[in-house]
């Protein structure tokens, strides 16, 4: 519990101390009114006895009379009788004491750690040491025994000394009664021995008349004292000394005494500083002199209608409080008296006294006390001790006996089971009971605490036979308040007699004064025993509603037992602290009350105990601003709103119109620099900052370019995908390399980007900060008028030094005065709302953004609907502020350091630097489509706008899908209609006017590659001068071609412009634009290619080679949901170095082929080889070697097969064509790419394409290309790429298995050599003169590969299947049966053969065999060659 100044010991005997009555001359008043004093004010200080007294008990027995103190007052004479409570007089004296006495302030504050709690406590500077279990008593002794400690609570140590000293006498106890009166009598009178007669009558008439029944008188005969007073500096002191010697004759030597004081005289130079003692007693003597002589007082519950606002429940917070209530304090605070303006009597006291007067005092205060008042009390004792003697033995006795044998029993001691009545029994003055008591009052004065105790017992005994329970509760409550003085400790203390006392008082009696002074002495012993958990649990029984100051005090001191017991109980602390600041503050004790909750916060703060806290800071709040203290009420209240709130959303609507009034008044008083808001919470990392203009959206037809806007969500991948693109653009600027301080553009920063260096801003462009708002309470709230914070240092000033820095500016001191930018926005609760801001910059140099500035007010109800006017309402509690933006950067992790501390680095997204002006470009689409057919030719046209100041060059694209669209060349694009609009019906293809003529031979036209395009993926815009102007802008035509796959396609492009000025920080500068294209199936192409068997003679190849023939399925797949009806297959072109198209062979001589839905069609080409140029089709109608048919051609063919060399030029040499070519001397080492170079074709088709679609009842004319590439013979290709089937899951195998052996397949072996018979159809012989038939037939043989082939050639096999041998007949072949050859790269070998036939028929000539391998491959075994189909020969019998 908090520490006291007094022991228990001294508290209890300064408690009950003999009173001392002063009655006064005029004249002596006079005298001592010239030290600012009465008598009984000059004689207080001294009242305490420097040396020990002693008198004699009944027993004859010397009694030590310690450190007495006497109380002495002047005699003021009341006609009310003695009340059970308080006089409102006195409950406002005790109310300006508490209040006077305050904690001081900026002393050390004191820290008890208990458990995990660090308690503050204001006013000693002791800590106690961890843990708290094991050095708590340890603490508590120190501050006990410490010199130098004070008191902890000074204000309860006031309130209770004052209480006591203004408790009303009462007629069933005589400690507050009169034991003497000292009659004093100035030597200045004429007749002093007059003036003591009449005082003395005075005296009498007030004891004995009736009149008055206060003050009252312990004894009839009371102990009169005569002093005269003798003034030093103006009476005759000889006068004085014979006036004393005649009253030492009549009143006796130990009677009477001579002050002499005054002594001080004004007229000496040095002025002594004298003491003055009277200042700690003043206050009190002037208080105490009020409710003595003030006859109408005021009500004592000053200001408590102010603070009766709070609430009527500690713990209940008024939901119908609202900014208002504040308000409403405030005014009423104006028109209150402030009972902390209180202060005592003003002026020096003891001006004419010296320290020798002091000492006069002194030493009569002695006398009379050990002369006077000591014996008056010893002789006193001893006449009621032979009173009660003879009385006892005869009339008490019988009393008793009589008692006894009518059956009257002994009440309990302990407790009282019923109350028997509510006053008991009324004694006459006389009664022996009576006397019993008043001989246990005088023991107890004097300190015979034995001899008291054993009356007070006796004496108790009675009154509880007697059922006189006030007066048994009076003895009870002394009896063990003797108990414990008694030295030696004979027996235990009797706490039942004090639980007792107290439950007759407040129950029976119903004297809550009386109770309350007997729980303030119980509850200081029980606590200098250690019993904390009994003291407290008897203060807490005291509390009631009659009294709130009472109350407050008993709930502190409870709290404080509570943190002293030997295991703390800090949350009872906590939670009495609260209850007793709430009762301080019904009591109007604002700065207890803010004292107690400040202390009990530390306990529930960061707790979890969210309500709890809510409420505490509310109160403090509140509290603080009615205390005049609004910086620290602002800080209550941010806590309040700050927090994750579990309030209500109509209690939080009062804490935020709390905190705004108190806001408004404290930024009232200060206008210069705006103050932090705690609302709404903004989300400090979720800011994003966008550089550069807001795109204009399509205007009419124009699509503008998507770019970044601050819409779109952040997405990794892709800005990885962009800043791949733009390394190739800024790579293809730079000559194929890519400088090393490259950076990547980034227009929009946010928490993911690298933001640690300084983002590039452009002068005269805006800057746009999106900020996120969080509202964390479930109320509305309105932010209007919002503006960024900044601070700018100009670059073009003139240079810094450190003599005169650069010149910052800021807008704080506009922003202060209300300049805003932004409307109203609303916030509903929990819904994160953004506000973006923008700032445009008109000078280069570095920008610094710092905080955003609004207007905070609660939202009513009507304003969450935005009205259409746009005002706000009047009565709206709006006040201005600032957040600071303060974002952390990313974790570092890169050195050891950073990853075994937690540092961050910088983040500086909201730090650009203003560059100098650069060009600013905007791309538009005219006539860009969102769907197309697979492999559909589309013409659009893109618009370039330099919307800047400055020119640009350097215009390139690229994309993530480069064979996507195309510009076409200047050397081979078709004439560009001057509008889109001219060109709504024209065909995206270049045609001839040459019709058709069927079975020509196809034309050739001889193309380059470098004429298209480039190979990479970045293109070059022909825009006119590679310039673009200020204001300029310039249209030209884009051809789109339909992804090969359907399904929806995200398509980027990149393009990338500079600045005409170089030199800048910023080199270049890119756009981004994205479309989605959905893309249907149209026509699946699949093609192959066999060899020709035609002879070669028959061949028109100069090469001897017969050719190769070439299929083509083309299948209409379309689903028809797009209104396709029909495809016409237009034409069809190839493109290689070294084959061409010559003839198509179909049956069907259609010029025009024509497929409805799942319909096939079946071509068939011959290809023959060429010298290195390209071929076309045999229908020369479109212009397959312009744009746009060239140029998607070979950028799918790049695509295509873009592990080959061959793309760069079609005007290379067969040498260097393919890099797979190899010498002769490494053939050995290189089998496989024999293999592949014989059956190697490199043949690509192109098959463009019409399709008629109707929508919205018009026929339109869809145009397309697709692509197919043969690579080798044997090998079917097909244009729509295979889905992909999920792979089979396959065992896992722990132990590696040997790799199988690489073999050549025999298919590819197979195809080395090509065979072809040449015979007569029909041969006619006459068998009837010739038996043996023979015909001459020649076998050639062509080696397809580019090596030398080892050939046999076997005519020993016949057929044995039964099939042949039913078809064909037999015949044999003569002459030599077996040939071994060895073939030149690419040589054609006729071998010249003799067939013999024994009969006529039809026969299969087709029956050597033929083997082949590389030369010098041992190890390879000869692999038998495909055949040809059967050759049929008609022997006719002539």
């Amino acid at each position: 519990m908090a520490q006291c100044v007094q022991s228990v010991q001294e508290f209890v005997q300064d408690s009950f101390v003999p009173m001392v009555a002063v009655l006064c001359s005029e004249e002596a008043e006079r005298v001592t009114r010239k030290n600012n004093l009465n008598f009984a004010e000059l004689l207080r200080p001294f009242c305490r006895l420097t040396s020990e007294g002693h008198i004699r008990d009944p027993n004859n027995q010397v009694q030590v009379v310690k450190n007495m103190r006497i109380s002495v007052n002047n005699v003021a004479t009341s006609p009310n009788i003695a009340s059970a409570a308080l006089s409102p007089a006195q409950r406002r004296l005790l109310n300006e004491v508490v209040l006077s006495s305050q904690p001081q302030e900026g002393t050390v504050a004191s820290v008890i750690t208990a458990g995990d709690y660090d308690l503050n406590f204001s006013d000693h500077s002791l800590k106690a040491s961890l843990p708290w279990y094991s050095a708590w008593r340890d603490t508590l002794l120190e501050v006990s025994t410490s010199k130098h400690c004070t008191a902890t609570t000074p204000w309860f140590e006031a309130y209770r000394e004052n209480f006591l000293q203004s408790m009303p006498a009462s007629d069933h106890e005589f400690l507050n009664h009169y034991l003497a009166c000292l009659l004093v009598v100035s030597s200045t009178e004429a007749v002093p021995v007059e003036q003591f007669l009449k005082l003395s009558q005075e005296q009498h008439r007030i004891q004995h008349s009736g009149e008055y029944t206060n003050p009252k008188w312990f004894i009839p005969n009371t102990l009169k004292y005569y002093v005269l007073l003798h003034d030093m500096s103006e009476g005759d002191e000889q006068r004085a000394d014979t006036v004393y010697e005649d009253m030492k004759q009549r009143y006796g030597s130990q009677g009477c005494y001579l002050l002499k004081m005054n002594s001080h005289t004004f007229s000496t130079e040095d002025d002594e500083q004298i003491p003055d003692p009277w200042s700690q007693y003043l206050h009190k003597n002037n208080l105490h002199s009020q409710v003595r002589n003030v006859v109408t007082v005021i009500d004592g519950s000053v200001a408590e209608g102010v603070s009766n606002n709070l609430g009527s429940h500690p713990l209940h917070l008024d939901p119908a409080s609202s900014s208002g209530s504040l308000q409403a304090l405030t005014a009423l605070k104006k028109g209150a008296r402030d009972p902390e303006s209180v202060a005592g009597g003003a002026g020096s006291h003891g001006a004419c006294l010296t320290l020798n007067d002091h000492d006069h005092i002194r030493q009569f205060i002695q006398e009379f006390t050990s002369r006077g008042l000591l014996p008056h009390i010893e002789k006193n004792i001893r006449q009621l001790n032979d009173q009660l003697i003879s009385r006892k033995g005869l009339s008490r006795s019988l009393f008793t006996a009589t008692k006894k044998w009518f059956g009257g029993g002994k009440a309990p001691e302990k407790s009282i089971s019923e109350p028997k009545s509510t006053f008991g029994l009324l004694y006459p003055p006389e009664a022996p009971e009576l006397q019993i008591r008043k001989m246990a009052d005088l023991c107890f004065l004097v300190q015979h605490y034995e001899l008291a105790y054993s009356c007070y017992h006796t004496a108790k005994k009675d009154f509880l036979s007697d059922q006189a329970m006030l007066y048994a509760a009076g003895a009870l409550e002394m009896a063990a308040v003797s108990a414990f003085l008694q030295a030696g400790a004979p027996r235990p203390y009797p706490a039942h007699y004090m639980d007792t006392a107290i439950q007759t008082y407040r129950d029976v009696s119903k004297n809550m004064v009386l109770a309350e002074r007997c729980a303030l002495l119980s509850a200081e012993i029980l606590k200098s025993q250690g019993k904390y958990s009994d003291a407290a649990t008897l203060l807490i029984k005291m509390t009631s509603e009659d009294c709130d100051l009472r109350s407050a005090l008993l709930l502190e001191q409870a709290a404080h037992c509570f943190i002293n017991m030997r295991i703390p109980m800090v949350r009872k602390f906590a939670f009495h602290m609260i209850l007793a600041g709430h009762r301080f503050s019904k009591a109007g004790q604002r700065r207890h009350a803010l004292r107690c909750y400040c202390q009990a916060m530390q306990v529930y703060k960061e707790r979890g105990w969210s309500l709890a806290e809510d409420h505490i800071n509310f109160t403090i709040g509140r509290q603080s601003f009615t205390l005049r203290q609004p910086e620290n009420a602002v800080v209550a209240f941010k806590q309040i709103l700050t927090n994750d709130s579990r309030q209500t959303a109509t209690q939080q609507g009062a804490f935020l119109r709390e905190y705004l009034y108190v806001y408004k008044s404290v930024i009232g008083e200060s206008e210069v620099s705006l103050p932090q808001l705690p609302l709404p919470c903004i989300h400090s990392s979720a800011t994003r900052v966008y550089f550069g203009h807001e795109r204009r959206l399509a205007e009419g037809e124009k699509q503008a370019a998507t770019h970044v806007s601050l819409d779109q969500e952040y997405d990794q991948s892709l800005t990885d995908m962009w800043c791949h693109l733009e390394e190739q653009l800024v790579a293809a600027a730079n000559r194929g390399i890519v400088p090393g301080n490259f950076q990547p553009t980034q227009c929009c920063l946010n928490s993911q980007t690298d933001n640690l260096r300084h983002p590039l801003a452009v002068v005269e462009e805006p800057i746009i900060v999106e900020l996120t708002f969080r509202n964390p309470l479930k109320i509305s709230m309105a932010l209007s008028d919002l503006s960024l914070l900044w601070s700018f240092t100009a670059s073009d000033s003139s240079p810094s030094t450190e003599e005169s820095p650069a010149e910052v500016v800021t807008n704080e001191e506009t922003l202060a005065r209300g300049v805003g930018s932004l409307d109203v926005v609303i916030f509903i609760c929990f819904d994160g709302k953004i506000a973006r801001l923008r700032l445009l910059p008109h000078r280069t140099g570095q920008l610094n953004i710092v905080g955003v500035v609004y207007n905070l007010a609660e939202a009513s109800p009507g304003e969450i609907a935005p009205s259409t006017d746009g005002q706000q309402t009047t009565d709206l509690m709006v006040v201005r502020g600032k957040q600071d933006l303060k974002i952390q950067g990313q974790r570092l992790n890169q050195t050891k350091e950073d990853k075994m501390s937690v540092q961050h680095g910088p983040d500086r997204r909201l730090d650009p630097i203003i560059t100098p002006p650069m060009p600013l470009m905007e791309v538009f689409f005219l006539q860009f489509p969102t769907a197309l057919l697979c492999g559909e030719i589309r013409k659009a046209y893109v618009e370039f706008c330099n919307v800047s100041s400055v020119a640009l060059c350097g215009l390139r694209v690229a994309s993530t899908h480069p064979e996507f669209f195309t510009f076409g060349s200047q050397a081979t694009s078709p004439l560009t209609p001057l509008s889109p609009t001219s060109a709504e019906n024209c065909s995206a293809y270049k045609t001839l006017a040459v019709g058709p003529q069927p079975g020509s031979v196809a034309s050739e036209v001889l193309v380059s590659a470098a004429d298209f395009s480039q190979h990479s993926s970045v293109m070059d815009i022909p825009i006119e001068g590679n310039t673009l102007q200020p204001g300029e802008s310039t249209q030209m035509p884009l051809w789109l071609r339909g992804p090969d796959q359907e399904g929806v396609h995200e398509i980027s492009f990149l393009f990338y412009y500079e600045s005409k000025e170089k030199g800048n920080k910023i080199s270049h500068r890119v756009l981004r634009h994205t479309v989605f294209i959905c893309a249907s199936r149209s026509l699946s192409v699949q093609a192959s290619a066999s060899r020709s068997s035609v002879p070669p003679h028959h061949s028109v190849d100069d090469t001897g080679s017969g050719g190769t023939l070439v299929f083509i399925d083309v299948e209409n797949i379309n689903t028809s949901e797009s209104g396709v009806r029909e495809f016409h297959i237009i034409q069809v072109s190839s493109s290689s170095q070294h084959w061409r198209l010559q003839k198509c062979i179909n049956p069907a001589k259609d010029k025009d082929c024509k497929l409805t839905s799942r319909e096939r069609a079946k071509l068939c080409f011959r290809a023959t080889r060429c010298k290195p140029q390209q071929g076309r089709d045999p229908h020369p109608s479109i212009v397959s070697s312009s744009t746009p048919c060239g140029d998607f051609f070979f950028r799918c063919h790049r695509t295509l097969a873009p592990q080959r060399g061959d793309v760069a030029s079609f005007r290379t040499s067969n040498s260097s064509k393919s890099p797979g070519v190899v010498s002769s001397e490494d053939q050995a080492a290189n089998i496989t790419n024999i293999v592949k170079k014989c059956n190697e074709l490199d043949l690509n088709i192109i098959v463009i394409w019409k399709a008629y679609v109707v929508e919205d009842n018009k026929q339109l004319i869809l145009e397309g290309q697709l692509h197919v590439a043969l690579q080798a013979i044997g090998k079917e290709v097909t244009s729509v790429t295979p889905k992909e089937e999920a792979q089979e899951m396959v065992l896992l195998k722990f132990k590696s298995e040997l790799p199988p052996p690489v073999a050549l397949p025999s298919a590819e072996l197979s195809q080395l050599i090509k065979t072809n018979l040449h015979y007569p159809e029909t041969y006619t012989h006459p068998f009837v003169q010739d038996s043996l038939c023979l015909v001459p037939v020649t076998l050639n043989l062509s080696n397809c590969s580019l090596a030398q082939v080892d050939v046999i050639i076997d005519l020993r096999h016949k057929s044995t299947s039964p099939e042949s041998l039913e078809v064909h007949g037999s015949f044999t072949w003569v002459g030599q049966s077996q040939y071994k050859l060895q073939l030149q790269p690419q040589e054609v070998l006729c071998l010249s053969l003799r067939a013999c036939f024994l009969q006529a028929g039809v026969y299969n000539l087709n029956t050597p065999r033929v083997f082949a391998k590389p030369a010098k491959q041992a190890a390879l075994g000869e692999t038998s060659q495909q055949t040809a189909s059967p050759a049929l020969i008609i022997i006719n019998n002539a």
